[in-house]
């Protein structure tokens, strides 16, 4: 399984960026990504707060897995940048 080399809260402030500037979803640049890499750190705080939520595993997630697990692993993605800052 691959595994990312860039902290999830860094992965997700970028989508949330490219988001934001990109004429793929709801901005304007035909090619956002010099854009994406320059503004991302402005959207860390939205980034948080989707994994804030992002914390608890619904139902079918559980199901399918370890609750507990996922929970801690986006506990640590969380404290891991918060202790970074």
């Amino acid at each position: 399984m691959p595994v990312s080399e860039q902290p999830l809260v860094e992965r997700v402030a970028r989508v949330l960026a490219g988001a934001a500037h990109s004429s793929n979803a709801e901005g304007s640049d035909p090619s956002a990504g010099d854009k994406v890499d320059k503004v991302w750190p402005e959207h860390v705080n939205a980034a948080l707060a989707v994994l804030h939520t992002m914390r608890e595993a619904d139902q079918k997630m559980a199901d399918r897995g370890d609750a507990e697990m996922w929970s801690d692993m986006v506990e640590t993605a969380i404290a891991e940048w918060e202790q970074g800052d």
